[in-house]
């Protein structure tokens, strides 16, 4: 029930109320896909220096789907990003180890959700599967 009304509530906030909520949940659900399949493809590729591409990627696919997409990407990517630097103050301290590679994944993740082309954080020789 908690949740539900979490949820009601944070569509409120952003305004969906002039769009119907049933497209909105799907973009959202799609736009998830989206985020995990550029993630599972990062990972099956495990190509050096390409994960700033696939998070410009899932970001991009995500929000061609519509307002939900975008929001799905957007939640997503924060929370992936916020996680780190948590767990890194118990790793290293305040050293601000990981800061800068994660300020690089959040440019790259808001590249893909405004629309601009992925390719440009493509690293040269990553397979055309991808």
């Amino acid at each position: 029930m908690k949740l539900s009304t979490g949820i009601i509530f944070c569509f409120l906030i952003l305004g969906v109320s002039s769009q119907r909520w049933g497209t909105f949940l799907k973009e959202a659900g799609q736009g998830a896909k989206d985020m995990w399949r550029a993630y599972s493809d990062m990972r099956e590729a495990n190509y050096k220096n390409s994960d700033k591409y696939f998070h410009a990627r899932g970001n991009y696919d995500a929000a061609q789907r519509g307002p939900g997409g975008a929001w799905a990407a957007k939640v997503i990517s924060d929370a992936r990003e916020s996680i780190p630097r948590l767990t890194d103050l118990f790793k290293h301290g305040d050293s601000g180890h990981g800061l800068e590679d994660s300020k690089a994944d959040q440019f790259a993740n808001e590249w893909g959700r405004s629309g601009k082309d992925p390719n440009r954080f493509r690293p040269p020789g990553l397979p055309d599967k991808y």
